[in-house]
């Protein structure tokens, strides 16, 4: 079987449409069916960003329906479930705030779905059907990190099948807890602290006093931040050269291969390392291109670039086919 591992979408559907026919999909007049021998699976992130949500998500849901796909939850349709969600603490609030920054990163799903409908409603129930992470015999699945440390916390707030619960999302979206930073490793990956007093400005303008981190890479608190850290060059170049990372405590407890999305690379796809992969290489831009990886689940290791395809055609292509 040859799993065709899907990178973020964020609401380009004819990319998606595109990937798809590249890789030899065929639409019945339901769904898109795969070559024989394959399955896809969609590494989270579907909606967010572009301008055809709707498009996306009826063509994933499709093909899950037929079950010809997988997916996994991506922070997106995490954040999706709380923004529309009511805080029980503060009933006029919501577990994610409504603020401009919020608001801003919602705007092209809620355009299409306007907050509150009955389109809206419909799928975020939907949203809450696909699993935090996925494990078979051959490979992990997840959209940022896997930690099974963090999954551990998680697993008494999620369904049998890892999805998340509406008492789960309560429960994650609590600042401060430890089921709050567990759902932070999973969908967003590993931070650790700046050091004291600083600060940096991430792209949609927040101020964060911790880093992202490269948690593929090994012996990470041997490193200083600047060979870790996962965040633009402007932002890390505040950050002194001989900083240290600190307060890790993450280790891969696997041997099989990882997949994941979330990350925004650039350039010619290639494994992160050894054991990891990651299929997101910044689709939601011009500049970007939807990627996937083929994974053969009778030999999944070593990982390699050239399992690696990406709808690189400018052509406009119908979502209808």
């Amino acid at each position: 079987m040859i799993i065709d591992i899907i990178g973020d979408i964020h609401g380009y559907a004819d990319k998606l449409v595109g990937l798809l026919l590249q890789l030899g999909y065929v639409h019945n007049g339901e769904c898109f069916i795969p070559p024989a021998g394959h399955r896809s699976l969609f590494i989270g992130d579907l909606i967010d960003r572009g301008s055809q949500q709707v498009a996306t998500l009826e063509i994933v849901f499709a093909m899950l329906d037929a079950d010809v796909a997988d997916a996994v939850m991506g922070n997106h349709e995490y954040n999706a479930l709380a923004f529309a969600t009511p805080n029980p603490d503060s009933p006029t609030q919501y577990l994610r705030s409504h603020n401009d920054v919020h608001t801003r990163q919602h705007e092209a799903f809620l355009a299409e779905l306007p907050f509150g409908s009955e389109s809206h409603q419909y799928w975020l129930q939907r949203l809450y059907e696909i699993p935090l992470w996925i494990e078979t015999d051959y490979a992990c699945f997840v959209h940022a990190c896997w930690d099974v440390d963090s999954m551990a916390v998680l697993m008494p707030l999620l369904t049998d099948n890892n999805c998340l619960t509406p008492y789960g999302l309560i429960a994650t979206a609590k600042e401060d807890t430890t089921q709050f930073e567990a759902l932070e490793r999973v969908l967003k990956g590993v931070e650790t602290p700046l050091p004291d007093g600083l600060v940096m400005v991430d792209k949609e303008g927040t101020e964060r006093s911790r880093v992202r981190v490269r948690w593929w890479l090994d012996e990470l608190e041997s490193r200083t931040l600047h060979e870790i850290s996962r965040a633009p060059s402007s932002a890390m170049a505040q950050i002194p050269k001989d900083a240290m990372a600190e307060n890790i405590d993450f280790a891969l407890k696997t041997h099989k291969p990882v997949f994941v999305g979330h990350y925004w690379l650039t350039g010619m796809p290639e494994p992160l390392s050894q054991q990891v992969a990651c299929t997101d290489y910044s689709a939601a831009v011009d500049s970007g291109y939807l990627t996937c990886y083929q994974l053969d689940t009778e030999q999944p290791l070593p990982l390699q670039a050239s399992n690696f395809i990406q709808y690189r055609h400018d052509e406009n292509i119908h979502i209808n086919p």
